[in-house]
């Protein structure tokens, strides 16, 4: 059965910010808006002003609703690693939202690792990292090779493609389908419920419902008929989660590391086809896709502001007074600018793993490790099959998904030789339908 959380956190102040310099007056300037087509198309102007406030700002990230963003990289630390004095509950800040609010897909609170504290997360968490920890690296990694090699076949005689819709999107989902067991047949609507739910919209609701809905099918035939894969694993753990429970964690994992791995490797890309540094080390091999990867978790990293507490009481923070129970979300990508090395600053960038793009403390991600052998692995598949690959289009008109939790691009367009099909057939069957065939293969029994 679902164990309740401990009591969520009392209710933000009904008269509104306690900052004595923030009173809420309506008069007065509105919060920052981390939503729409300004913010996703120049979000670290939007955070060095932000920094003008001091370590933490008042945005907002819907119409209507208000956040505290941390934007400072050691404040955002003392968020992350204080669960005594900063909840991961939502409930009571949830109340003051209308119940179809579009951020509750993201926000809203679920019986899950995220939405909780103490012994109930412990118990949660437990559940995932187990899981995770069945996964072999080397069969992942052959998994990845696999998927990669089939995808880029599917494009590399035609000599463009669209390395988001055709490859980033496509990729993580075919591995997580291969970890939990997901039909084919719903593939779509589970990029579709993912990538609904990050936007912030009207439609979000829906998307997440959808996703559930998928989910909570697979679930329930897992606990009648069991296979080798982490969805009935999960139903197995010694934590006797029901149903629900697995069906929450299940959505949490795959939301949670589907889109962001997706971003990772958009991003990722984007870096290296129009920074000369990366261009031309990586395709010449004298820099690794790692090292890559690795500048772009400092500086655009994928889950740009996601890490939402709430403090259990009145307190005063870096200066500001905060009330019991407000939203104060932790921005990863403005803590990271603050604190990122220099560009040119090639020994520290390969060396340091100190940014923020995991989060930190008690809740950091538990999939950091095969994440990026998804990214790696996937970049490196992609660049040794097409080494001429160069944007079909000048990088300004590349456009970015708005939403206030994210950084992830549209659409990444770009040309390249065709191969022809003497070449394809040399390298291997290309545009062979991707299936899930050895379903659960990466996960022992």
């Amino acid at each position: 059965m679902t164990q309740p959380d401990p009591r969520p956190v009392g209710l933000p102040d009904p008269l509104g910010p306690s900052d004595p310099l923030d009173p809420g007056d309506p008069a007065g300037p509105r919060p920052t808006a981390l939503y729409g087509p300004a913010f996703a198309a120049d979000p670290h102007g939007h955070y060095e002003r932000l920094r003008g406030d001091g370590a933490t700002a008042r945005v907002e990230i819907a119409p209507g609703i208000g956040a505290l963003l941390v934007t400072d990289y050691q404040a955002a630390l003392d968020v992350l690693r204080d669960p005594d004095t900063f909840s991961k509950d939502p409930r009571a800040w949830q109340r003051t939202l209308a119940p179809d609010s579009p951020v509750l897909p993201v926000l809203g609170w679920r019986p899950t690792a995220l939405f909780s504290d103490g012994e109930v997360h412990a118990r949660y968490r437990q559940v995932v990292t187990d899981g995770l920890a069945l996964i072999e690296p080397h069969v992942l990694q052959a998994r990845v090779g696999q998927v990669a090699h089939e995808l880029i076949g599917r494009f590399e005689g035609l000599g463009t493609a669209d390395l988001i819709a055709q490859y980033a999107r496509q990729l993580p989902l075919f591995v997580f389908n291969t970890w939990f067991g997901v039909p084919e047949e719903h593939s779509a609507r589970l990029v579709a419920g993912i990538s609904g739910m990050m936007e912030s919209t009207e439609k979000a609701a829906a998307a997440y419902a959808d996703f559930v809905a998928v989910v909570s099918g697979m679930v329930a035939d897992r606990r009648e008929h069991g296979r080798h894969d982490l969805t009935s694993w999960f139903l197995r753990h010694p934590a006797a989660l029901d149903n629900d429970e697995v069906v929450r964690q299940i959505t949490l994992t795959m939301s949670a590391g589907h889109e962001p791995t997706t971003n990772l490797i958009g991003n990722s890309l984007l870096r290296i086809l129009t920074d000369d540094r990366y261009a031309g080390s990586l395709f010449g091999g004298a820099m690794t896709a790692h090292q890559a990867i690795d500048e772009v978790l400092w500086h655009e990293p994928p889950l740009a502001n996601l890490s939402a507490h709430y403090p259990r009481y009145d307190i005063t923070f870096h200066g500001r007074r905060i009330s019991a129970g407000e939203l104060v979300l932790v921005s990863y990508a403005a803590a990271n600018s603050q604190a990122a090395p220099p560009p040119d600053d090639t020994h520290r960038r390969s060396g340091e793993s100190a940014h923020l793009a995991w989060a930190a403390g008690p809740h950091a991600c538990p999939a950091r490790d095969p994440a990026l052998l998804i990214a790696i692995t996937a970049i490196e598949q992609l660049t040794s099959r097409l080494g001429d690959l160069e944007l079909a289009v000048p990088e300004p008109e590349l456009l970015w998904r708005p939403g206030p939790f994210h950084r992830a691009l549209v659409h990444l367009p770009v040309r390249f030789s065709p191969v022809a099909a003497d070449q394809q057939a040399r390298s291997g069957r290309p545009g062979r339908a991707v299936t899930n065939e050895g379903r659960g293969a990466a996960a022992r029994p």
